[in-house]
């Protein structure tokens, strides 16, 4: 049982690929929200809930702030905006880069009109082999915005720096009740983040845009009785006809690889062994169809 008084609501942000939903999975200890190389991997703004001592932190693990090119792209640009309302604290997570872009410039615009408390984190330091060369990263950011509570190095893929980023966390924790139960990890319904890991394990197998152009919907999730086994049917959409064929693979192969790595993953996470149907559906241009992108959960 828990002794949960207070409660830290913080927004995690920067451009996309500087390992958000990585951070994220990270704090909460197991993995909630999907991650690749390829930008543009988190489409929705998910919570992450970590109880430490008396304090449960809610990180909210936002799409990477870029130009976008579709309906779809407008929503995850206002999903970032939206994120830093209503929150205790903002963090703002950059590469170990000595440049202040535009994504970081709208960024800060934005903690500035919303007077949030911001944490600067440089990510990625275990690929720094000369560590004074965060001196000049520390500097570019200092001088573009001179109100950060906090500049702290880290490395989400290592651990490294996490200790103290919560710690600097804590300062922002507001007495009150506790948001979520005890062994709530992310606000993501079990469909959802089994639908995101098969969309992770197409940005991983399969190449250019075709994995931009997909999205993956539960239609069926059902728990027997008897054994705990979960029964998944899932069906991907995509864009063209020649993307179904490249989703499908050869004799099937392609699928068939991404449905075993995402059914490993989704077994891990949900404890149980999961059987699971996949099928693939063309719907053109549905990155525009305000009407699809609302029936997948997302809203302009």
């Amino acid at each position: 049982m828990s002794h949960i008084t207070k409660t830290a609501m913080i927004t995690v942000c920067g451009r996309p690929n500087v390992g958000k939903s990585s951070l994220t999975n990270a704090l909460v200890g197991e993995k909630i929200a999907i991650v690749s190389k390829k930008p543009q991997t988190t489409r929705n703004r998910i919570y992450g809930v970590v109880n430490r001592d008396d304090t449960q932190f809610v990180l909210l693990d936002t799409p990477g702030l870029h130009k976008p090119k579709s309906r779809l792209g407008d929503y995850m640009v206002k999903v970032v905006r939206e994120s830093l309302s209503s929150v205790e604290a903002a963090l703002l997570l950059v590469e170990p880069i000595a440049h202040v872009g535009e994504p970081e410039r709208i960024l800060l615009q934005r903690i500035r009109e919303e007077k949030l408390p911001a944490v600067l984190c440089i990510n990625k330091v275990d690929t720094v082999e000369d560590k004074a060369a965060l001196l000049e990263v520390i500097a570019a950011y200092s001088a573009e915005y001179d109100g950060f509570d906090a500049i702290i190095p880290i490395s989400a893929r290592t651990g490294d720096g996490l200790e103290d980023l919560l710690k600097q966390l804590e300062k922002y924790a507001q007495e009150g009740p506790q948001l979520f139960p005890d062994d709530m990890t992310t606000d993501q319904p079990d469909a959802q983040v089994c639908a995101e890991m098969v969309r992770e394990k197409m940005l991983h197998c399969l190449d250019k845009e075709i994995p931009h152009g997909t999205a993956v919907e539960v239609t069926r999730f059902t728990e027997r009785v008897d054994t705990g086994i979960i029964d998944l049917d899932v069906t991907i959409y995509c864009e063209k006809a020649s993307h179904k064929g490249i989703i499908i693979g050869k004799g099937g192969e392609m699928i068939k690889r991404i449905s075993s790595l995402a059914r490993r993953d989704i077994e891990k996470f949900m404890g149980t062994k999961v059987y699971m149907e996949t099928w693939v559906k063309v719907k053109e241009n549905w990155r525009d169809n305000v009407h699809f992108i609302r029936s997948q959960g997302f809203e302009e």
